[in-house]
């Protein structure tokens, strides 16, 4: 695989600096204002508004070099906030398994950031089993709508999500990713409510959402009842590649070193130490390997392939560097990271670096945590398969 940049790449590299710095928010603006125009101004340019998704949709076609590109000049300069769930997750899925009126109706919104999405997946005892999910949806009599009750919890964004694109069980005979279907409905509604959770660090970001008699018209099922299992796994697919953030560790990498750097010994600074240094280096090797699967995986996109195990890969290698980052980053704050929660001591990064360091946890958790990664990747990739004596082998019972 050649990376080297070609003389268009290089022009091409040009246009997406000049046009990220040109189109800078300025303090002062309005945000949501501001945020609105960047997407129509983007849109403009020929789908950079919508970077991934194909040219049948309005995507610009780039090449794998140049999503690279805008990856990493996205990295290092500011752009509108994003909820993926829309625009990176759910739209892909419909331009899959949708039909040709729900992308009619709902891929416009999705583009124009009109509508926020949610994901409803996780349940209390369906997290990284989800296939065990108990949220039901039961067909009316004429056939017309379904009624949907159930829990969903760590919904990220739900409290400021328009609608949900939920999970749902139909049936319970078969294997248990039978009979899941997938189903679309709005969250301002009677019937949904909205809990907060506070997760570690301090945020809120995620919540639990009960579910109460909802009807969601027929319509509004993404695929067939019952196949909903194979839209869920690739959403998820997707939803891992961008989990991964190699370009935004990229840019964490060299902060931390710039910060390390700052933070002065009786023999020099913390980033001279041999100790810590080590691990620095240890974690940029490991960062370009990962990098390099990524433009791999880039490149099968380009030439039309979904993501494949490749997704996992960089999921479990991805999340775990970025622990890391934040582990060192709250190490290089030293005992002046333990008062994140008090007045402003010692470093001025040492509050961001603990808060980081304790949300980061959940990391190798969400989009599928690790282990069902290591699964995927050993069924998948290393075509190891699964034994089902495996248990009575090794004696358990």
């Amino acid at each position: 695989m050649d990376i080297d940049l070609s003389p268009d790449d290089l022009a091409f590299q040009k246009a997406v600096e000049t046009f990220l710095d040109d189109n800078a928010y300025k303090p002062g603006t309005d945000y949501f204002a501001w945020r609105l125009d960047w997407f129509a101004k983007a849109r403009e340019k020929g789908g950079w508004d919508v970077p991934k998704w194909p040219t049948a949709f309005g995507g610009p076609g780039w090449s794998p070099t140049q999503h690279y590109i805008w990856q990493r000049a996205t990295a290092t300069r500011q752009t509108p906030m994003d909820l993926p769930f829309g625009p990176v997750m759910l739209a892909p899925m419909l331009m899959q398994y949708g039909t040709p009126e729900q992308q009619e109706r709902f891929l416009p919104d999705i583009r124009a950031r009109r509508v926020n999405w949610c994901q409803g997946y996780s349940e209390p005892g369906a997290g990284s089993d989800l296939a065990n999910l108990k949220t039901r949806a039961e067909l009316s009599a004429d056939g017309s709508h379904y009624v949907v009750n159930g829990t969903k919890i760590w919904t990220t964004a739900a409290h400021m999500a328009d609608w949900i694109f939920c999970l749902t069980r139909t049936s319970d005979t078969g294997r248990k990713q039978e009979g899941i279907t997938f189903l679309l409905f709005p969250m301002k509604q009677a019937g949904v409510e909205v809990k907060p959770i506070i997760t570690l660090g301090g945020a809120h970001t995620v919540n639990m959402v009960h579910i109460t008699d909802v009807k969601v018209p027929v319509e509004n099922r993404v695929g067939e009842e019952g196949k909903g299992w194979a839209v869920a796994k690739g959403l998820l697919q997707h939803e891992r590649t961008g989990i991964a953030g190699i370009s935004n560790s990229l840019v964490a990498l060299e902060r931390l070193k710039k910060r390390a750097a700052s933070v002065t010994r009786p023999n020099g600074t913390l980033l001279d130490d041999p100790g810590f240094r080590t691990k620095i280096a240890e974690l940029e090797i490991d960062l370009m390997a990962t990098e390099y699967t990524e433009l791999r995986s880039l490149a099968a996109a380009s030439s039309g392939a979904a993501p494949g195990p490749e997704s996992s890969i960089l999921k479990l290698k991805g999340t775990d560097i970025q622990q890391r980052l934040q582990k060192l980053t709250m190490q290089a704050g030293g005992l002046f990271s333990a008062a994140w929660g008090g007045g402003k001591v010692g470093p001025s990064f040492a509050r961001e670096g603990m808060s980081g360091y304790l949300s980061s946890r959940a990391y190798t958790i969400y989009g599928g945590a690790s282990e069902v990664q290591k699964d995927v990747i050993a069924k998948n990739v290393l075509g190891i398969a699964r034994s089902e004596t495996r248990m009575n082998k090794r004696g358990d019972k």
